[in-house]
């Protein structure tokens, strides 16, 4: 391992240790850990593209673009790197404000783009405690302080002398060790959850396929045991009738009063409308309120698949309103509340509403034409069984984004309070 530099005096330890280290970190730099590598692709053999994506990483160009977009004629000038190594990509972007600094994993040599910094360990390393340590902000400070004046707003200039001076507290190999597998099961932890959340959506996605009809079709390709009738198709404008949302506001009725009002994105994000996704407004007498059972459907947006998402007024509250994005569907029949939710998600209704979006660079739905958009009807006892299957996946899904979301925050706040 490199010699280490006594620290200036002024004794540095992280906010948050394992049982067991109590001594000081020591101060270096990055100088006295890794050289820069400058070795280039001169004769253009190695084919290997890496990209250095904030979220994901070095990944090959072909994993991540799904194509090569370089090729032997462009990448002579292209740096090596191998496996170990180190990439600064300068570039920022809301994942890494000053750019990611990433370890290639790959056995195989890579190549990079000239306007990343390479640089390799010059003795032994615990690898993995550098990436974690480069993942954390305990050196965006240094850069912050240190990048020359005039930089492009979007990519961080830094003279390479400058960078390779930063300075780097470091535990023993002990607790680097430590801190180092800690996070990277954690880590794994993160990713087997986020893995379960997106399979249990996909999930969703194909019941929202098979447990409703098909167009043309008179029964779902599945069903629960015990219901054999064919389900009726019948239009929405024959069932119920429509009502606006709020009208003739002004900039300053938003943000205080005593009612509060559907936002757009509540309608567009729930099958089942969400009321602590609500905002106040000042009202007047001319507004309707909505009530439980009433449906909820966005009327614009920038892509047609997105036009005429709905949403489902789960309860009775006092004082709720629509916003003026949206249009409000008011039952004059029976239903299910969770299955009217989520037949107006299903695929075969979703298909209807994107082929009646009408625009060029903003898309619209007309409510008349939504009214004129048939629904498959079992009765009600195969309607209930249906909308509750759907809500207890929908919570089941719920409860693992939260495990998921609860990790990620742990995770975050680690690298936080675990790296000086």
């Amino acid at each position: 391992m490199a010699k280490l530099s006594s620290s200036n005096g002024i004794e540095k330890r992280p906010k948050l240790r394992f049982p067991g280290f109590d001594e000081p970190w020591k101060e270096t730099t990055l100088s006295a850990l890794f050289s820069k590598s400058t070795q280039k692709n001169a004769d253009g053999h190695i084919t290997n593209v890496i990209c250095n994506s904030a979220k994901l990483g070095l990944i090959p160009q072909r994993e991540y673009f799904y194509k090569d977009i370089a090729n032997s004629d462009n990448t002579s000038g292209y740096y090596i790197i191998r496996q170990n190594d180190f990439v600064y990509n300068p570039r920022k972007s809301s994942d890494a404000p000053y750019g990611p600094i990433s370890s290639y994993k790959y056995a195989e040599d890579g190549i990079v783009s000239p306007l990343y910094l390479c640089f390799h360990a010059k003795d032994e390393i615990n690898p993995l405690y550098y990436e974690w340590y480069f993942r954390s902000s305990a050196w965006h400070r240094y850069i912050y302080m240190s990048g020359d004046s005039g930089a492009r707003h979007d990519r961080v200039s830094i003279k390479d002398d400058t960078f390779f001076a930063m300075p780097i507290n470091l535990p023993s190999e002990q607790e680097q060790s430590k801190i180092a597998s800690f996070l990277q099961s954690l880590d794994e932890r993160i990713a087997a959850q986020e893995k379960l959340v997106a399979s249990l959506k996909k999930y969703k996605r194909g019941s929202l396929s098979a447990l409703f009809p098909k167009k043309g079709e008179i029964t779902p390709q599945y069903r629960f045991a015990g219901f054999t009738k064919p389900w009726e198709q019948r239009k929405l404008g024959d069932m119920g009738s429509t009502l606006n949302g709020l009208s003739g506001k002004t900039k300053d009725d938003f943000g205080h009063g005593e009612a509060k009002f559907i936002t757009y994105m509540n309608v567009f994000s729930n099958p089942i409308a969400d009321l602590t996704m609500t905002e106040s407004i000042e009202i007047d007498k001319k507004q309707k309120s909505v009530k439980a059972g009433d449906v909820f459907f966005t009327t614009s947006s920038e892509t047609p698949d997105e036009v005429g998402m709905s949403s489902v007024m789960p309860e009775d509250a006092d004082n709720i309103y629509l916003n003026s994005f949206c249009f409000g569907y008011r039952p004059t029949e029976k239903f299910d509340l969770n299955y009217l939710a989520y037949v107006l998600r299903a695929d075969s209704f979703r298909k209807e509403m994107t082929f009646l979006a009408q625009g060029i660079s903003r898309y619209n739905i007309s409510k008349n034409k939504v009214m004129e958009v048939c629904i498959p009807v079992p009765t009600i006892e195969e309607q209930t069984k249906v909308g509750r299957y759907f809500r207890n996946l929908d919570n089941l899904i719920t409860l693992h984004q939260h495990k998921y979301d609860t990790l990620l925050s742990l995770k975050n706040a680690l690298l936080q309070q675990m790296f000086i």
